[in-house]
């Protein structure tokens, strides 16, 4: 159902000058909704945690939170903000690149 488990992860671009580009991409499973894409240069925790809470403001809050196991998915600051919100957050195993 809607708001069960909502996923996020990485993509890389560049830029046409070859810089490169970091997006956030922020999708419900169960509609395959795309509740945020959030575009910079770098992205950490703090970013992540905006993203997210920007778009629980706007859809409501999910039951869980599925990721990677990459450094600003694992942060203190995520878990700590994520654990006061409500959701779980449901990580993927490393080397497990077919359950992202």
């Amino acid at each position: 159902h809607r708001n069960h488990v909502w996923s996020f992860d990485f993509v890389q671009g560049q830029t046409h000058d070859g810089r490169s580009l970091r997006i956030l991409t922020l999708i419900d499973e169960h509609s395959r909704a795309c509740l945020a894409l959030k575009v910079a240069r770098r992205i950490d925790s703090l970013g992540v945690v905006e993203a997210l809470a920007d778009a629980m403001c706007l859809h409501g809050i999910p039951d869980n939170i599925r990721c990677d196991n990459g450094s600003e998915m694992i942060s203190k600051a995520l878990r700590k903000w994520v654990a006061k919100t409500g959701p779980q957050i449901q990580y993927i195993a490393p080397g497990s690149p077919w359950e992202n």
